[in-house]
């Protein structure tokens, strides 16, 4: 049932700020619905749940159709092709995976006048791996500093997904990382407010070291469903 599994992260949640002292408000939950059918987003949102996370541009553009009846907030969360951008910027709440100026630049560009800023989150490739989208720690503050200066996108923060480890302590290490790049940004940022980190194996690490925002697909739907062609 994925209401008893919505209450079972919940829980998690609120275990791991209790864990880091931290208040259970201070961390968000972005369901991540990729693969996973508009009726069974649709049955989330039903338990209360109203951030949804999606990688597919086609995928999601149809879900966020079918339930337009809805009052969701859509997140992108994958990978950006320059050529994607503007039903990203036309569609979507927030986007997580900015990972460069001349994605930023049309998203700004693109965003319908009458909604509001687009969210942006930059996407750090901490772990240093060639498969994984994001900028290095050492191209961030540029990209920041331009990125902020932007009309139309609302600079709030960090994304980054590590390389899987299963030791909570080495977890711990990296996510620290991501928070002193935050923090470092927040000197001459103050209103960047969101680490987007975290994920179903590694939700506790994530919060001790100040996620804001855990996104979790697995914990939620089980196990993942084989991508359709997109």
């Amino acid at each position: 049932m994925l209401a008893d599994k919505y209450s079972a992260v919940r829980q998690q949640i609120r275990l791991a700020c209790e864990n880091a002292a931290r208040s259970p408000d201070s961390v968000s939950l972005l369901a991540v619905s990729k693969t996973r059918s508009a009726d069974e987003v649709r049955e989330l949102s039903l338990c209360g749940q109203r951030a949804f996370g999606e990688n597919y541009l086609q995928e999601a553009l149809d879900k966020i159709e079918a339930l337009s009846d809805l009052a969701l907030e859509w997140h992108f969360i994958g990978p950006i092709q320059s050529n994607k951008t503007r039903p990203i910027a036309e569609h979507f709440d927030w986007v997580h995976s900015v990972d460069r100026l001349k994605v930023a630049t049309r998203l700004s560009e693109q965003r319908p006048a009458q909604l509001p800023p687009l969210n942006i989150c930059l996407q750090v490739n901490i772990s240093d791996e060639a498969s994984k989208s994001g900028c290095t720690p050492d191209e961030l503050p540029a990209l920041a500093d331009a990125v902020a200066r932007l009309p139309n996108l609302r600079l709030r923060g960090l994304m980054a997904i590590p390389k899987p480890e299963d030791d909570p302590e080495r977890q711990r290490t990296v996510f620290a990382q991501v928070r002193q790049l935050l923090e470092h940004l927040q000197h001459r940022q103050p209103a960047l407010d969101t680490l987007s980190m975290g994920m179903s194996a590694d939700i506790e690490a994530a919060v001790l070291e100040g996620s804001t925002m855990v996104r979790v697909g697995t914990a939620l739907f089980g196990p993942r469903n084989p991508p359709s062609a997109r």
